[in-house]
């Protein structure tokens, strides 16, 4: 009996094996699809104390094969509205990045080496904010099976092709039946822990699955960061001229 039980186990965890590769693929194909995205977000900055602020933009992306493309408008409040934000992801190399000041009147170019500060205040770096793609990481060995607040995921790790990336690993936690990820630890260039962020609230639109809620938690400094989606539209007819760089000062 306890012959059969052991090989069970075996056949089970053996079935459930993967490496970090293809973990990632998975991971990366139940998100894509979905075209162009257009949709709210409400960001709120968390101080050490816990005191809150918060912003609203609009973000609208277009799916591409060699990067995506987004555009993020910020609403509110006064001090920052009409802020934008432009990116275009390479997979090859930095990305381009474009920030568009309203009260200067002038787009400022985000440089590779500048790419680890933070974005508008917030715990999310130039980098987090385009780094999404899995081809951006290179991956070895086989994944950990782990639990996660009670749900099995794959534990694995991914290191950034970039040299101007300002983590030396990012550990990854993703559900082993949904491939959506759960979390991800970021670790900077010393190897101490930097930053966790946990990815809550998808839903799925059309067949295709997107985060609702991102909770990015700095460790080092004990402030945070909460992205929330909403009003969420996949494949509505976006187009590369949506994302040229005039729509900065349009």
């Amino acid at each position: 009996m306890l012959k059969k039980v052991l090989l069970f186990a075996f056949c089970v965890s053996s079935s459930m094996a993967m490496s970090n590769l293809n973990v990632a693929i998975n991971a990366d194909k139940v998100m894509r699809g979905y075209k162009d995205a257009s949709s709210s977000m409400k960001m709120t900055l968390i101080n050490s104390s816990g005191d809150t602020s918060i912003r609203t933009m609009k973000m609208q992306i277009l799916e591409k094969p060699d990067g995506d493309k987004s555009l993020m408008t910020f609403l509110t409040p006064r001090d920052v509205k009409g802020t934008k934000f432009l990116s275009y992801e390479h997979i090859n190399k930095d990305d381009d990045q474009w920030l568009y000041l309203p009260a200067l009147k002038r787009v400022k170019r985000i440089a590779s080496r500048n790419k680890s500060g933070s974005f508008m205040g917030s715990e999310f770096s130039y980098e987090d904010l385009a780094s999404f793609n899995m081809k951006k990481y290179n991956y070895s060995g086989d994944a950990k099976l782990e639990k996660l607040d009670g749900h099995d995921v794959y534990v694995g790790t991914r290191t950034p092709k970039s040299k101007n990336s300002a983590y030396s690993k990012q550990i990854s936690y993703i559900d082993t039946k949904s491939f959506l990820v759960q979390k991800v630890e970021y670790y900077d260039t010393k190897k101490r822990l930097l930053k966790v962020s946990t990815f809550d609230d998808y839903i799925k639109i059309d067949g295709v699955w997107r985060v609702g809620k991102i909770s990015m938690k700095n460790v080092q400094n004990d402030k945070g960061t909460i992205l929330v989606w909403s009003d969420q539209k996949i494949k509505t007819g976006l187009k590369d001229k949506d994302f040229h760089k005039r729509v900065l000062k349009r």
